[in-house]
């Protein structure tokens, strides 16, 4: 498994406790180069993170930077491995690309100088059929010499390599199991002294009478030990029923009982402590069995709110998201409308109850707009593609809007028809171009604030933007004219088109620069996360709202125009026409973000009792007690084995779509540690 060794240098023998004894070892190696092996819960992303903060603290002016990187997201067969770690440089340090600053190639240099010291944890976690690939990949587009870390487990790199070859110039460590004797001392250790001890003292009488029962081969694990010391040190239970072989006649039985205890013994714990404040330990226990089990479904061990609509059968898929929108803007209308009939002075109820089926036919209108954009994969794309494609799924809500326009106009075709339908079109590419060209849930929420990087360059956009939608707005308002209605807009020499275009084109901009990532000065939690993406949704739906009713409320409140009772039928018709566009335009925004959706999905979860109402406090508490553990906004398991034990629980909650042969997920970090 190991390179020859004159290119990989002495052996590498060391105790992780010792930060200097442990930099050491890794700079001993001719290369710099190191595959860290070992079973499942031996401690390999452990040891990662230790390498990381010892090579950071000793690290000298000049010295490589070590950078931990999750290879769940590499794909051998779409990249090499040079363009992936290039592209997750960019990612996870979005300042790096700061060209003004750093230059257009400081991650080439970064790497082409050795300035950074990869560390890839989670070989093992790739499919089968691309961990041999991407080890190739490794070996083919980084230079032999380049430093690097690189964690799997045992037996899937013996297959990897069988296919592919070593890791070129790695020397390859793995962990020694943990002895019973450090074990029990760290346990002893841990346990407060009195009698509490006896039962320390029965488990190892029984260990040194067999040294190869299923206790012992257990606690050879750094995993089995941390739970153990949960279990019985933290909480004053028997130690000594480990020693019962016909309840445990395997380490395995050991292994699932400890795991089983885990989460009401932690919670337990914390309902004495806070009373008031904790959750009850089978309430938590269920909801921790669901979000495992819907991990598992989904093949991640991230747990990453802005996915969770995926666990709902009424947003997962696009055509059955876009019924959804459209039925919660449909009861939005209806009730605005109801709202506004009683608050306003109708003129005339057969007038106002008209109000009612068409706030029906115009939810309609969110159907093709939101089931084609679901079917469109998502990529970056230049604003001529992006307004290119708006144009396209605006036509197809057009179109949907043309039952609600003949109930509308009372089925007279003309161009009072082709009119409206022409201005609904040009709203709702107003408010496409808003949310970025599709109103589909993103693959990454918003930021916070809006980015100061790359100024040139947006400023170039939003200018193309302005006078783009400008230009358009004035041949679109000048459409009134042709269709009859010369004194909708004031007459005189104002384009009042070209004017109402700019200060939309200047709202639409102002979102585009909005919608762009932070500075590194980014805190990024969960909590943090899910505040910027609900600020961005309301401020873009708000303005899309308003967007839309700028050519198409007009349009409304002029053929709604009464020579019986013109002044008073007009505002109506214009109030009510107005909340109507508003509605509308945010009911195309909002799904073009990630916090609508997690909301959705969070309350219909939350009503069916497979998650709690305060599903964020839940969810930190659980991070607090060690359950959980945070990087950035995303939550992980603290130990891949709970969360595989739980997803597989006899009698468990499955999240729709699941199926009991639930597998392993194979496509996300592993939080092994």
């Amino acid at each position: 498994m190991s390179d020859h060794r004159q290119l990989v240098g002495t052996a590498v023998v060391c105790q992780v406790g010792d930060p200097r004894e442990l930099t050491a070892a890794f700079r001993s190696l001719a290369r710099r180069r190191l595959v860290v092996l070992g079973p499942g819960g031996s401690g390999k992303t452990t040891f990662t993170i230790l390498l990381l903060l010892a090579l950071l603290r000793t690290r000298a002016t000049g010295d490589p930077v070590p950078v931990l990187f999750s290879l769940s997201s590499f794909d051998p067969a779409r990249e090499s491995a040079g363009h992936w770690l290039r592209r997750r440089i960019a990612a996870d340090y979005p300042a790096i690309a700061d060209t003004e600053t750093y230059g257009a190639g400081a991650i080439e240099d970064l790497l082409t100088e050795h300035r950074l010291i990869p560390i890839l944890d989670g070989l093992d976690e790739l499919p089968e059929r691309s961990r041999a690939a991407a080890l190739a990949s490794l070996n083919d587009t980084l230079p032999s010499d380049t430093p690097l870390v690189l964690t799997c487990r045992t037996a899937p790199y013996l297959r990897a390599v069988a296919r592919s070859g070593v890791l070129t110039g790695a020397a390859v460590l793995e962990p020694s199991p943990v002895r019973t004797d450090d074990a029990l001392a760290l346990l002893r250790l841990a346990t407060p002294p009195g009698s509490r001890q006896h039962g320390w003292d029965a488990l190892a009488e029984h260990l040194d009478h067999r040294p190869h029962s299923p206790a012992a081969q257990a606690l050879t694990s750094p995993l089995m030990v941390a739970l153990a010391r949960s279990l019985y040190a933290d909480e004053g239970n028997d130690p000594a029923e480990l020693t019962d072989a016909r309840r445990f006649p395997t380490s395995t039985d050991i292994e699932h009982h400890l795991l089983d205890a885990l989460v009401p013994t932690l919670y337990h714990r914390a309902r004495r402590q806070h009373p008031d404040r904790s959750w009850d330990p089978r309430q938590a226990q269920r909801y921790l069995t669901y979000l495992a089990a819907g991990m598992q479904a989904q093949g991640t061990y991230d747990l990453m709110w802005w996915q969770l609509y995926r666990w709902t059968p009424a947003l997962a898929r696009p055509w059955r998201r876009a019924w959804t929108w459209a039925l919660l803007t449909c009861v939005t209308l209806l009730l605005t409308t109801s709202v506004l009939v009683v608050v306003l002075d109708v003129p005339s109820w057969p007038e106002a109850l008209r109000w009612y089926p068409l706030s029906a036919l115009e939810a309609l209108i969110n159907v093709p707009l939101l089931g084609l954009s679901g079917l469109v994969i998502m990529r970056e794309r230049s604003l001529t593609r992006s307004s290119a494609l708006a144009a396209v799924i605006a036509l197809s809500g057009g179109l949907a809007a043309l039952p609600a326009a003949l109930y509308y106009y009372h089925g007279v075709f003309g161009p009072v028809l082709v009119a409206a339908i022409g201005f609904g079109c040009f709203s709702l590419w107003l408010c496409l171009l808003g949310v970025g060209g599709l109103p589909s849930p993103p693959h990454m929420p918003s930021r916070s604030r809006p980015a100061r990087r790359n100024r040139r360059r947006k400023l170039a956009r939003a200018l193309i933007l302005v006078s783009g939608v400008a230009v358009i707005s004035e041949t679109v308002f000048a459409g009134y004219t042709f269709v009859g209605y010369e004194t909708v807009l004031p007459s005189g020499t104002v384009p009042w088109g070209l004017v109402i275009g700019t200060v939309v084109g200047i709202s639409l901009a102002a979102l585009d620069w909005v919608r762009g990532p932070s500075g590194a000065d980014e805190v990024a939690t969960a909590t943090s996360s899910i505040q910027a993406d609900r600020l961005i949704s309301l401020i873009s739906g708000a303005a899309c709202g308003v967007i839309f009713d700028i050519p198409d409320g007009v349009m409304r409140a002029v053929v709604s125009w009464s020579p019986y009772h013109p002044l008073r039928t007009t505002v109506f018709a214009a109030v009510i026409g107005l909340f109507h566009g508003g509605i509308l335009g945010a009911g195309v925004a909002l799904p073009a973000h990630s916090w609508p959706h997690y909301s959705i999905a969070r309350l219909l979860l939350a009503a069916r009792g497979r998650l709690p109402w305060r599903l964020q406090t839940f969810l930190t508490d659980a991070h607090r007690l060690g359950v959980l553990r945070r990087i950035g906004p995303v939550y992980q398991f603290r130990h891949a084995r709970l969360q595989q034990h739980l997803g597989h629980c006899p009698g468990r909650q499955r999240p729709p779509g699941t199926s009991p042969s639930a597998t392993r997920p194979a496509n996300t970090a592993s939080p092994r540690a």
